[in-house]
């Protein structure tokens, strides 16, 4: 019988991946054997925890390694595991074809990095880390076979845009990857050499459960038969040598723990290799006993905001990995938290459903979310500072979805004010220097944060020398809705409602009552009422609405969403001191039929959509009547 064999394009996408990783990432060159490593470490973790529920799929071959062989003279070099391998179909579906690889993510991410030069984190985070190994080789061939299976695959590919792929024979189970080696020049690394292994393996992978091993040789003394040195004759050994420590540092005294151990190990479970911000060690001893070693990293994983978003979490028990994205030991709010429990007392063959009613795993969670809220209280504030830029739209989700630590998130939140300089504060610092007549928290939301400090609602708040949180994240609208309050100061919007900040002069309302209900006639399609400002000083026209209506951001960014919003109008608010509305006012008191007052009354809107950020629907007649204006006011 002839076995199988197909010659396959790479898909469009992956021969652009490919391009990107050889060309950008050649500076970062020896990624590839952290990679392969990688990948087969996880290879030996599934095939460990199949064998929870299927003992006999080992076999005899229990003693799980990674072995790398380097071929001097042939430029060769191998990474081979003993893990559960892949099927025919398996390495159709994983390598060479979107499916699986992550390949759409890491162009879109590539593309928006705006450097030439990518950093290793794009290709561990991406799990692409397979197609690095063109950047040193010529010619890469896989032979995998199933834990299960009875035939091999041997996908083989000089990284033009095609890929061989056919059946073949290998003895056991697991995977090899073989690379033919690109010619090094001067001053590069040489992936034969033994220093060279060496020290990648220590640098990247030296936290890896698993031996990597590899055959070294080395100069004996020759013994005699009384075991002694027999004079100077010597001879060539080869020996097998572990490369990486593997220890499992969560299992150590945190005293014990240096900080490069941490930065190492969290690079090798993140694929990270930015540094993190602040980790947690919890080793915890009595009824409900675990270990956790937890990381907050300074930078978001790039599906930080995606629906299929990884939880970082790694879940062990006695050291045997059970699961990674372990989303029952970390609530959606802090999925970005990397790190590994391991929980001796659990079951090996629990399934997540079992994991979603274990008392032990709702104990365990609920301490570890307490532990990180304290751990994020007692950041110094430029570290906080930092974590909450990059966090911050995140975590916030927290006030509507974990009511029980409502309080401690609400401490934790932070916004940049009216007048704190660009600076963040926090809401107990807000209440702390309130005014003494002031009965609540003022906010504003929108997109800009200089549109936001220079809104005309907030005219009679700074008159009162009353600070207001400006809040450019579209998550604050639900935190407000949700918090409702801190320390019994509600939150009130600066947008919606009255602020009876000051007192209307009935009888100048009254004056302006007949020209009001004109605007509010001819604006009838835009706006369900015109009245007098309780917001503004200085400017002349601004787009309110009543206490429970949605806010024009919160109503922007639900329609750039693609949600259908009813149509909905807002209330011109008009400021009865401003000199323009007064001649306004005199027009149309002469004269209630005149053409201008219909153009006023449009630019009196117009002008209130700009001044909250918004874009006017004619721009071309609002450009006009401005310039119209101007030059009636021009005297040359």
């Amino acid at each position: 019988m002839v076995a199988k064999k197909e010659t396959h394009q790479f898909r469009t996408e992956v021969q652009q991946l490919m391009n990107i990783i050889i060309n950008s990432l050649y500076s970062h060159r020896e990624i590839f054997l952290r990679e392969l490593i990688s990948n087969a470490s996880d290879a030996i973790d599934k095939l460990r925890f199949k064998a929870q529920t299927e003992p006999d799929v080992l076999g005899a071959d229990t003693e799980f390694r990674i072995k790398i062989t380097p071929n001097k003279k042939k430029r060769l070099l191998e990474i081979a595991d003993n893990g559960i391998g892949m099927t025919y179909d398996e390495v159709v579906e994983n390598i060479g074809t979107i499916a699986k690889s992550g390949t759409a993510g890491f162009l879109e991410a590539a593309a928006a990095a705006k450097t030439d030069a990518l950093t290793p984190e794009f290709i561990g985070q991406f799990g692409v880390g397979f197609y690095s190994a063109f950047i040193v080789a010529d010619k890469v061939t896989l032979i995998t076979k199933a834990a299960d299976g009875k035939k091999a695959t041997k996908w083989e590919s000089t990284g033009d845009g095609t890929y061989t792929i056919e059946e073949t024979d290998r003895e056991s189970r697991g995977t090899t990857v073989i690379l033919s080696l690109k010619k090094t020049v001067k001053d590069e690394q040489d992936f034969t050499d033994e220093w060279t292994i060496r020290s990648t393996v220590k640098k990247h992978s030296d936290f890896v459960a698993y031996p990597v091993v590899m055959d070294v040789e080395r100069t004996e003394p020759v013994l005699d038969a009384e075991g002694k040195p027999d004079g100077d004759k010597t001879q060539k050994v080869i020996k097998e040598e572990t490369l990486n420590s593997m220890k499992a540092i969560w299992t150590k005294d945190k005293k014990e723990v240096t900080e490069e151990e941490h930065k190492e190990f969290y690079s090798h479970i993140s694929h990270d290799w930015n540094p993190p911000l602040a980790h947690l060690h919890v080793k915890l001893e009595g009824s409900t006993e675990y270990s956790a070693l937890l990381y907050i990293p300074s930078r978001p994983p790039f599906d930080l905001f995606h629906q299929e978003q990884k939880h970082g979490i790694q879940l062990y028990s006695k050291r045997v990995f059970i699961m990674e994205n372990c989303k029952e030991l970390m609530p959606p709010y802090l999925a970005f938290v990397k790190g590994v429990v391991d929980a001796p007392d659990l079951n090996l063959n629990v399934s997540r459903e079992i994991l979603q009613q274990d008392a032990l795993v709702r104990n365990i969670r609920k301490n570890l979310v307490k532990k990180i809220l304290e751990l994020l209280a007692g950041m110094e504030k430029e570290k906080y500072d930092q974590f909450f830029k990059e966090f911050g739209p995140f975590f916030k989700s927290g006030i509507s979805t974990d009511y029980d630590n409502k309080d401690k998130i609400a401490a934790l939140l932070r916004y940049k004010t009216t007048r704190s300089a660009g600076e963040y504060i926090s809401l107990k610092d807000y209440v702390t220097r309130m005014a003494p007549d002031q009965d609540g928290i003022y906010y504003l939301t929108g997109e800009n944060l200089t549109t936001l400090a220079n809104s005309p609602y907030l005219e009679r708040l700074k008159e009162k020398d009353y600070e207001v949180l400006l809040m450019t994240d579209p998550m604050d609208e639900w935190v407000v809705r949700d918090l409702n309050e801190y320390e019994k100061k509600p939150f009130k919007s600066a947008e919606k409602g009255d602020l009876d900040l000051t007192k209307i002069d009935d009888e100048k309302k009254e004056a302006y009552n007949a020209l009001f209900d004109y605007l509010k006639t001819h604006l009838a399609e835009k706006v369900k009422e015109v009245k007098p400002s309780t917001h503004m000083k200085d400017s002349v026209a601004c787009l309110s609405g009543d206490v429970h209506d949605m806010s024009a951001y919160l109503e922007k960014f639900l329609k750039a969403t693609g949600q259908e919003m009813p149509p909905t109008k807002r209330v011109l608010e008009l400021n009865m001191d401003h000199p323009l509305l007064g001649k306004i006012k005199t027009i149309f008191e002469q004269d209630k039929d005149s053409p201008v007052l219909k153009d006023y009354s449009d630019l009196l809107f117009d002008m209130a959509v700009i001044a909250e950020g918004g874009k006017v629907e004619n721009p071309s007649r609002f450009s006009k009547m401005i310039g119209d204006l101007m030059a009636s006011k021009l005297d040359v």
